[in-house]
């Protein structure tokens, strides 16, 4: 298993550079103090849920090791970017699917964001152009390949624990990974497109917790994203952000239509609903988080069924 570029980023350091991303932005790093995973968690569920405490940098140092290859068999290997949480103990591990012509380096911020926070993060590099029902056949048996053998990734990873963050038509595959019975607890949606006349038939097979963070359809609006909520039969809930764009879901954006406001507003609704799921297998304290800016407006289209 080949592994190229290691290196150690403390949370606080804000100069760092990721797998060969861009200047991070100034956001400062959260005050709350815990030597453990489990600790954090303890304190975010005894005090008031708010998703822009997950802005900032989360407490624990992060290693980056970029170009971390996952071996499938023989002949399929599989190219990521992965970032690990400091704490020795089992933590989560969340799996991020790029969109079309995109990559796994358009989330490295995001993986590295979450493993700051505690949950190892994982930017993986599939076929960018589709067929994305593959690409979904293709993230179930990665899913399934490190529930087995965790130390494809790292031994630390709690394998009851993979939650799996897709971006645009990398949700469908999302989606179907979950349908073609991924072992993911949940899956986290960011402004996800639909495409495929059998993809209703794959989102009424879901039966994990979904949330769907989606970008403000007056700004611009994903295709046939209304599927999701349709055609999940349950445990599933949907929000958008305020002004954002499809293109700000993901960070670093390399497309124009992007403000860096809205990628970090994505980066803490997502953070928090992966906090929410890994500590509770639910999605209802990233809910509760959301609810000053259900009251402000910078969220609004909230449901869940």
């Amino acid at each position: 298993m080949a592994v190229v570029g290691r290196v150690i980023i403390f949370t606080a350091v804000v100069g760092a550079l990721v797998a060969g991303c861009a200047k991070l932005p100034d956001l400062g790093t959260t005050p709350i103090k815990a030597p453990t995973l489990a600790a954090l968690q303890g304190h975010l569920l005894s005090h008031t849920a708010n998703v822009d405490q997950f802005r900032q940098r989360g407490p624990f140092a992060v290693t980056a090791d970029t170009n971390h290859e996952i071996r499938l068999s023989a002949t399929e290997r599989i190219d990521t970017d992965l970032f690990l949480a400091s704490p020795a103990e089992k933590a989560p591990l969340v799996i991020f699917l790029h969109g079309y012509a995109s990559t796994k380096e358009s989330h490295t911020y995001q993986a590295m964001h979450v493993a700051s926070w505690g949950m190892h993060g994982l930017a993986i590099q599939l076929p960018n152009k589709g067929p994305w029902n593959n690409n979904g056949k293709t993230l179930a048996k990665i899913v399934n390949l490190i529930y087995r053998s965790p130390e494809v990734v790292d031994s630390r990873v709690d394998v009851n624990k993979i939650i799996l963050v897709g971006h645009s038509f990398g949700g469908t595959s999302v989606a179907i990974a979950l349908a073609e019975g991924a072992r993911a607890a949940g899956a986290i949606l960011l402004d996800p497109a639909g495409v495929g006349r059998d993809l209703p038939s794959f989102l009424r097979k879901i039966n994990s917790p979904v949330i769907l963070l989606g970008a403000d359809e007056n700004v611009s609006a994903a295709r046939n994203r209304e599927y999701f909520y349709r055609f999940i039969p349950g445990k599933v809930a949907e929000v958008s952000i305020r002004n954002a764009a499809h293109e700000d879901a993901q960070y670093p954006s390399q497309f124009a239509q992007t403000t860096e406001e809205m990628q970090i507003s994505f980066v803490s609704a997502m953070t928090a609903a992966a906090m929410s799921l890994s500590a509770t297998g639910k999605f209802d304290y990233a809910w509760s988080s959301f609810s000053g800016a259900f009251e402000n407006g910078k969220m609004f289209n909230a449901k869940t069924k």
